[in-house]
């Protein structure tokens, strides 16, 4: 980041370069979003009959109906998406923040947060809203064993509930946006969109075109792998530190902002493309999470890893309480 830049609040940040967008972007991107991944698919479908859960930035609600065996109660800081998301019923979906949701503690079987913890600009906020997460969760009865009063037995203590998150990766060397090891984490990526963004035959998409703010990132990665040891060493300190740290720290715009595209202080810009319709290009901000760094956000936000694993550019974890 610049320091030169001028510094923001994180709620005000995300408000301009992730809320705002995705509110503006709704219907478009839920147009894009209609087949579930398949380690989320074999996650809700192993949930037992009759269970209840959340999905956390629930987006246009495509989990929401995977398997109609369980309930799920959505959730977004959209209400564009939201609304999108309620016609999946049985199912509700209500407008609520990742970081203060309106649910009850303990009570939920499982958890889903599918891309949405990346969209959060700082440590601290990321780490609260996977302990918010967690914290929704049903605990286990590992404290307290269970015995067959008539046999004198102990029997197996019930599990508790489990979350699943998924974040954007740094390591996306095979993708079209060439992110890896050494790249800077904190990054604008465009979404291009053809016509009316709120209309839902218009067109939307992640611009396919490497963006003046790719290359940039690029470059950066070059000169970031030449210090890519000391970055290394210093995650888990920083990440330690998140759950003390001051949430309301200042955060500056990332220094990708594409500024080839003619992107402004997080405003849209109109344009024409080839074909001379118009199109319109917004900034969202995204946190690349490196590898090892989903887990120990999860450690410190007092949860404990059962299972994670990378699919397609994107890093992912079976959470449940600590």
């Amino acid at each position: 980041m610049e320091p030169s830049q001028q510094q923001v609040a994180p709620d005000v940040y995300e408000a301009e370069y992730v809320h705002g967008v995705y509110e503006q972007i709704a219907a478009h991107f839920s147009s894009t979003r209609y087949k579930p991944w398949p380690i989320v698919e074999s996650f809700l479908k192993a949930q037992p009959d009759g269970s209840v859960g959340l999905d956390v930035g629930c987006g246009n609600g495509k989990y929401l109906a995977v398997n109609p065996r369980i309930f799920i109660l959505g959730s977004d800081r959209s209400p564009a998406l939201t609304k999108i998301a309620s016609q999946h019923e049985p199912h509700s979906a209500i407008v609520a923040d990742a970081l203060a949701l309106p649910h009850p503690n303990s009570r939920f079987d499982f958890v889903i947060s599918i891309a949405v913890i990346h969209h959060l600009s700082t440590a601290p906020r990321r780490t609260m809203a996977i302990k918010a997460i967690l914290d929704a969760l049903r605990p286990g009865n590992s404290a307290h064993k269970m015995r067959d009063p008539s046999e004198r037995k102990e029997m197996p203590s019930e599990s508790g509930g489990k979350a699943l998150i998924y974040v954007w990766a740094l390591e996306q060397r095979g993708s079209r946006r060439g992110w890896d090891e050494g790249c800077e984490q904190d990054v604008m990526v465009p979404w291009v969109t053809k016509g009316n963004p709120s209309a839902t035959h218009g067109t939307g998409i992640e611009s396919q075109k490497e963006s003046s703010s790719q290359k940039q990132g690029k470059k950066l990665c070059a000169v970031g792998r030449k210090t890519g040891e000391d970055s290394r060493s210093n995650i888990e300190e920083t990440i330690s530190d998140a759950a003390t740290s001051n949430l309301s720290e200042q955060v500056a715009p990332p220094v990708e902002a594409d500024r080839g595209l003619g992107s402004h202080e997080g405003v849209p810009v109109d344009k024409r493309g080839e074909s001379g319709q118009a199109t319109r290009t917004f900034q969202r901000y995204y946190h690349l999470y490196r590898s090892g760094e989903l887990e120990r956000d999860i450690t410190v936000a007092g949860g404990r890893v059962v299972e994670s694993g990378y699919e397609k550019d994107n890093w992912w974890a079976i959470a449940t309480c600590g």
